[in-house]
């Protein structure tokens, strides 16, 4: 019962936000916050604990696979673009992920935090099941790198395109590399609301920006630590 009230809340008040998102254009009523909050506060309400919310949230879960898949179509549909491209966004992907880490690592020096908040921080912009993956390898703490990920993911989604319009970057690929290589499957389903190419082109950097630090961060982390 408490399966079937958690997968309909959920339901329910995403579509709200989208609604909420459609009337309002705003950060703070991005789909995606201003779900996660709405959330957070019935289930709170419903004393609902994580532990129970889990279920729900596996067979959730699971429908993201073919959601995934699905981004495979836009990338096929223009595929003769990214072979245009194709030198210029494995750089734009490359220089992304090392600005990321060295940010996220200098980040952590200045304010003196733990080695495990720094190794959460370094895996932030790779998205979720990638980054899980990445943590046991690097012994970090999964649920710290869950939650920065998710963050990562959803500030991305906030603000990406805005401070995309503020810096004029007005090309469509280039959006979508951006927002793909920073803020992985979350800003990818804001990018897919611009149009089709920057949502084939994010979801494409998603996969190589995770694909890149799973090959970067296990070397790297030594040497730092």
């Amino acid at each position: 019962m408490i399966t079937l009230y958690s997968i309909l809340l959920t339901v329910s008040v995403y579509y709200f936000a989208r609604f909420l998102a459609a009337k309002y254009s705003s950060p703070l009523t991005s789909p995606v916050f201003i779900s996660t909050v709405i959330i957070i506060i019935f289930l709170v309400m419903s004393n609902v604990s994580y532990d129970e919310y889990i279920p729900a949230k596996n067979i959730m879960t699971y429908l993201l696979g073919p959601a995934t898949v699905a981004l495979a179509v836009p990338i096929y549909k223009n595929r003769l673009l990214f072979a245009k491209y194709f030198g210029a966004a494995i750089m734009g992907i490359s220089i992304g992920i090392v600005t990321t880490i060295t940010s996220a690592i200098l980040l952590a020096k200045c304010f003196q935090f733990s080695k495990a908040f720094t190794l959460a921080l370094t895996v932030k912009s790779v998205t979720v099941p990638v980054a899980t993956e990445i943590g046991k390898i690097i012994h970090g703490n999964i649920s710290l790198i869950a939650a920065y990920v998710i963050i990562t993911g959803m500030i991305g989604a906030m603000f990406g395109a805005k401070l995309l319009n503020m810096f004029k970057v007005d090309h469509p690929f280039a959006r979508g590399l951006s927002i793909g290589t920073i803020a992985h499957g979350i800003g990818t389903a804001e990018a897919i609301k611009e149009g089709e190419i920057q949502g084939a082109v994010s979801g494409a950097a998603m996969g190589i920006a995770a694909v890149f630090t799973s090959f970067i961060i296990p070397y790297l982390i030594p040497l730092l630590f």
